[in-house]
């Protein structure tokens, strides 16, 4: 099977002394490729960084926990980085009302710049949203460019809109939890196998269906094959035509080439 995480912090420093073992472990599991998730402009650097080292794609963006600290000419400073050429996406951006590290007035108006840009670069979006489904629609509204919501967990009314949207669903290791991931696996057979997409979020959301259960409670990208196939099972349908079906959908977000297994 060949998998495409579209979502690892491998900037994160739990993976600070085994970064290549890392990358190396999810190759040989079939993990073609990864998008790095930059959360800050400082993380984003580190994350194109990476992607270059070893061969990945990016992001580039403010997290809506970091929005506080963007400063004047952060959007400027975004576009540099996105001429990179391992930058297929901007964010991760939007709206988080659940934690509130950061202004909600600075949120919106952080996350309403990076939409714009995604705009003007004709990049898609990377988007992240916890309890501000409404505020975050009113802005995403303004996108003329495909995105994805990263780690879907929402509602019923949320799934809905971002599909009338056109945009696509980003599934963790949240499905696999019993307890937590109870309504989205309700959920997740009324997201089209082409606007389905499958990450880690590495380090965090470690599968819970992985057996026998890990030492370590930090996530790796190779971990994916378990998240796909507890969607398998749900879509009733066999694991591998859920991977192949998102693997492309991830290509055709970031507009890169989709060539055929050897």
């Amino acid at each position: 099977m060949r998998f495409f995480d579209i979502g690892v912090n491998l900037s994160s420093d739990q993976f600070a002394k085994d970064r290549a073992d890392v990358v190396s472990r999810a190759r040989i599991a079939g993990v073609e490729n990864m998008l790095l998730i930059g959360s800050n402009i400082e993380d984003s650097r580190h994350a194109i960084a990476l992607a270059n080292e070893f061969s990945l794609v990016a992001s580039a963006g403010i997290h809506p926990h970091d929005a506080k600290s963007a400063n004047a000419d952060f959007c400027q400073t975004i576009q540099s980085l996105s001429s990179h050429k391992e930058v297929v996406a901007i964010g991760e951006c939007g709206l988080d009302y659940n934690r509130d590290f950061s202004p909600r007035d600075k949120q919106r108006e952080v996350f309403a710049a990076q939409v714009a840009l995604a705009n003007k670069l004709n990049k898609p979006l990377y988007m992240h949203q916890r309890d501000a489904h409404h505020d975050f629609i009113a802005i995403v509204k303004e996108a003329k460019v495909p995105g994805v919501v990263h780690c879907f967990t929402d509602s019923e009314e949320a799934l809905e809109a971002y599909l009338e949207l056109g945009f696509y669903i980003g599934i963790t290791g949240w499905l696999c939890d019993e307890r937590r991931g109870d309504a989205l696996r309700k959920l997740l057979p009324r997201i089209p196998l082409d606007k389905l997409l499958f990450e880690t979020d590495a380090p965090y959301l470690l599968p819970r269906n992985i057996k026998p259960k890990p030492k370590s409670r930090r996530s790796e990208p190779l971990h994916i094959e378990y998240v796909v196939e507890q969607a398998a099972e749900l879509y009733g349908l066999p694991t591998e035509d859920v991977a192949n079906a998102a693997f492309a959908n991830a290509h055709h977000l970031f507009g890169l080439e989709l060539t055929k297994c050897d």
